[in-house]
């Protein structure tokens, strides 16, 4: 089969389509107009292009570079900022905007990595799926759980340990809910469902009856009367683990290894 790449090359227009965390995405093209391609629609943002694109035959992890404006129609400045786009799915083609319907060469396939701002336009790095590779095989042993409450590890379920609340106001990463929190949402999850955040999420440090305190700092001013969720946490050790969840069986962590204290011990200590 005749390859796209074959005739001329003045025909060839970059397409990347996006896909973030929680399910929104934009499909873009180099090209100057909108190209239908397979059932989607790629929106024109001519100003966007790949900087560099690194590619090995071997499992070293492919790599690049996107740059271009930001467009009110596909890249805001706060989404940017705030970090929605960081870490979104990534697949870039090349397909000629003549023809359609043929089959298209795939650069890239992979996620987003840091994304960084400057004054009308932004850089964002591309990782291959490679770049999975070059983590650990094996988690190092801990004391401590190395699972998330809830996930395919842990195996809680997280239905019922959820609250829905309203921010009263909010000062730094210190938030005043309408209502008292428990401290079993200590080293949860708050995620913000509306307002300018809305979509971010930071881990709770600390719980003081209707206060809470972030270990991250929201972004966006966070304004009253903005929804958030709060999500049961876990300190990670295995008392909780056995008393408050009864989850032994799925702890990931070794509580009972003796530790390196245990070398250094001498005879009579």
């Amino acid at each position: 089969m005749a390859s796209i790449t074959d005739g001329p090359l003045t025909s060839l227009a970059f397409c990347w389509r996006i896909e973030r965390g929680d399910g929104a995405g934009i499909a873009l093209t180099s090209c100057d107009r909108d190209l239908q391609i397979g059932g989607i629609t790629y929106r024109s943002a001519p100003g966007g292009t790949p900087a560099a694109i690194s590619r090995t035959l071997g499992l070293e992890a492919d790599s690049g570079e996107i740059a271009g404006a930001i467009t009110a129609d596909s890249l805001s400045e706060a989404d940017l900022v705030t970090g929605r786009w960081n870490r979104a799915s990534l697949a870039l083609d090349i397909a000629d905007w003549r023809k359609p319907d043929a089959p298209r060469i795939r650069l890239l396939g992979g996620e987003i990595g840091e994304v960084s701002v400057e004054g009308d336009g932004f850089s964002a790095e591309l990782r291959g799926a490679a770049s999975r590779l070059s983590r650990a095989p094996c988690p190092s042993t801990s004391s401590e759980c190395r699972a998330s409450l809830g996930d395919k590890q842990c195996r809680i379920d997280l239905a019922g340990r959820t609250m829905r609340t309203t921010v009263l106001s909010s000062n730094g990463n210190l938030l005043t809910l309408d209502r008292p929190a428990e401290e079993r949402f200590l080293f949860g999850r708050l995620r913000f469902l509306s307002g300018a955040n809305c979509g971010i999420a930071s881990v709770v440090l600390g719980v003081n009856g209707d206060e809470v305190s972030l270990r991250d700092r929201p972004a966006q001013p966070v304004a009253a009367g903005s929804v958030v969720e709060l999500r049961e946490g876990c300190d990670k050790r295995f008392e909780t683990c056995v008393s408050r969840f009864q989850n032994a069986a799925n702890f990931r962590g070794e509580p009972h290894l003796p530790g390196t204290d245990l070398l250094t011990r001498y005879p009579g200590a």
